[in-house]
């Protein structure tokens, strides 16, 4: 073991010294952010788009009911025949025509109403614009039956019942919703972190062996040495290009919104939702997020975070660094990256389709303790509240295993370095453990 810090330090300063990686960890987060810039610019202008609206109501019942916003312009059409007015609004610059014709009764009307346009409109246009008349059909529809509308609205009630946990914290319906999401972002993160890295690895292995660079070391380092060193100078390597993704990203999105004014909210669904709801619940919904954020394990979600982090890394990379060097070529990978991949894959499903409807069901839990997926399901279960006796379980297991794997890779990894020229079979691999 004497050799492993000079391994670890030859493959930490082999890696962040390559032209390939100094290019990269200054390129992404230009073109992440550059991306992120655009879709929010596009997005902005779309929101700007104003959609001139033409309409004929041959039945007089809705004239004062539309009101222009800042995207939708209604021009109301009186004394106009039906082709008349269809033609003006198809041959002018108009996004639609919305017709309302003369009908004997409100259930006829509700049936007839049409809605002319070039291209299909949006959903949320017509959203907008069937809730309006459906709003004033059925207010006349009470009228009609001897019922006040105004009575009946002031007459309902909303339900919105406070949520506690048994031992007095309060909660919100927001909770479950932002425990999904720190869960997620923290298994998904580590799932990539794995992808980007472990091949990493495994090109490295690759390329010594087939520079027979590899031979020379061999001959005075263990396998199970070299490759332990491997692994840690390559995790540390890409531990350095992440915080500095994360650094320049922050800095890069600070100033392309400060200097070229794009928000980044503008036009999604949530920016929308908001500006509708400014003057009602919008305060409310905003202390329900502080509240769940309080609510939080941050302290636990970290720690746990760092050593999920690590052993699911380090178990999935020294499976990597084995499979580089069973093969000479990395088009010879693939028929061994499928067992290493189904794992992290049914991670990720199981993550979002069972920790969802039930964080401390069977599935999540015997999942959150099985070494190969548990760093991506148990970093899920956490937020929702995970007894700490189950993390250290899982934690335990998932070394205990890293540790078994890095005997079972050093195996393959001291005869399969020293093997050129034949692609192994699963046979041949099974066979040099026994040596």
């Amino acid at each position: 073991m004497n050799h492993l810090p000079l391994i670890i330090k030859r493959e930490y300063l082999t890696k962040i010294r390559n032209k390939s990686f100094i290019i990269m960890t200054f390129l992404s987060p230009l073109i992440f952010v550059g991306i992120f810039a655009l879709v929010a610019y596009l997005s902005s202008l779309n929101n700007d788009t104003v959609r001139n609206i033409v309409v004929l109501d041959d039945s007089g019942l809705f004239v004062d009911e539309f009101n222009n916003t800042p995207h939708l312009q209604y021009k109301i059409l009186s004394d106009t025949a039906f082709p008349e007015a269809k033609k003006e609004a198809e041959t002018q610059d108009i996004y639609g025509f919305l017709y309302i014709p003369k009908t004997e009764n409100l259930d006829d009307l509700s049936k007839e109403i049409t809605f002319y346009s070039t291209d299909s409109p949006s959903v949320s246009l017509m959203g907008d614009i069937n809730k309006l008349l459906e709003n004033k059909v059925n207010t006349m529809k009470l009228k009609e039956a001897g019922i006040d509308s105004e009575t009946i609205k002031n007459l309902h009630i909303n339900i919105r019942a406070n949520q506690e946990t048994f031992g007095g914290q309060e909660t919100s319906k927001l909770g479950s919703g932002l425990k999904l999401i720190f869960g997620g972002a923290a298994g998904y993160l580590l799932f990539m972190f794995i992808i980007i890295y472990g091949n990493m690895i495994m090109r490295s292995v690759i390329e010594e062996k087939t520079s027979r660079v590899i031979e020379v070391i061999i001959s005075s380092v263990k396998p199970r040495v070299l490759l332990l060193g491997k692994i840690f100078g390559t995790t540390l390597a890409g531990i350095t290009q992440f915080l500095i993704w994360v650094v320049l990203i922050l800095v890069l999105m600070t100033a392309v919104t400060s200097i070229f004014g794009i928000d980044p909210t503008a036009g999604s669904p949530t920016a929308q939702m908001v500006d509708q709801n400014v003057n009602g619940g919008t305060q409310q919904m905003m202390q329900d997020i502080m509240m769940e954020i309080n609510n939080l394990p941050i302290a636990n979600l970290i720690v746990m975070f760092i050593l999920f982090f690590i052993g699911g890394y380090l178990l999935y990379a020294s499976l990597y660094a084995s499979v580089g060097a069973a093969v000479d070529s990395e088009t010879d990978t693939q028929q061994f990256m499928m067992p290493i991949l189904m794992p992290l894959i049914l991670a990720v499903y199981v993550g979002f389709f069972t920790v969802i409807d039930n964080p401390h069901g069977m599935v999540s839990q015997v999942f959150s303790y099985i070494p190969f997926t548990s760093p991506v399901v148990m970093l899920m279960r956490i937020p929702f509240g995970v007894p700490l006796w189950q993390q250290i379980v899982s934690v335990v297991i998932l070394f205990a295993t890293f540790i078994g794997m890095v005997w079972f890779a050093a195996k393959i990894y001291r005869v399969g370095i020293l093997m050129y020229g034949k692609k192994p079979t699963y046979k041949e691999i099974f066979k040099w453990l026994k040596y």
